[in-house]
């Protein structure tokens, strides 16, 4: 066996050892988060928030940091809408949110990090790792074995399987 060969073995091997924790994490964040819309493993959260009295509705999702504010109803002095009321003499506001457990939550925050997030590095070697186990793993067998030539249809149908997911 070649030494290129040997080093891309060897390499391949340890890294994927060193990476397997972050591999299982995200795995299961990755399957938590096709439920992000639902749910599912998510428990009841009530959070109170003092706000200042008589804000108006339509500055009110504003005011409570709400991405996704929504108005249901006014009816004397409560406003209602989405996950949450406001009652508009106090400033108190209640608002219900649902929340993975702790660790959950945490392994998808890994998953979900953006650039202003310091995690983001995590992401971008372990998404420059994959590509490294991609390539490499044709360096595991000569090409003119059958097991080499099995592996190419392998890829060709898993890169067709995808693109039939993605544009379909």
């Amino acid at each position: 066996m070649n030494n290129s060969k040997l080093s891309m073995r060897v390499l391949h091997r340890y890294l994927g050892f060193f990476l397997a924790g972050i591999m299982a994490v995200y795995a299961i964040s990755g399957i938590v988060l096709i439920f992000r819309d639902t749910d599912f493993l998510k428990s009841e959260h009530i959070e109170e928030v003092k706000i200042a009295p008589n804000v108006k509705n339509e500055n009110l999702g504003k005011a409570l940091d709400m991405r996704r504010y929504q108005f249901e109803k006014e009816e004397g002095d409560f406003i209602y809408f989405k996950n949450g009321d406001y009652n508009k003499k106090t400033g108190v506001a209640h608002l219900k949110s649902m929340e993975l457990p702790y660790i959950l939550d945490k392994m998808t925050h890994l998953h979900k990090a953006s650039t202003d997030d310091p995690l983001y590095w995590l992401n971008i070697f372990f998404g420059v790792a994959l590509l490294f186990f991609v390539i490499s793993a044709f360096w595991m067998y000569l090409p003119k074995t059958k097991i080499f030539k099995a592996g190419l249809l392998y890829s060709l149908a898993g890169i067709v399987l995808t693109l039939i997911l993605l544009f379909v």
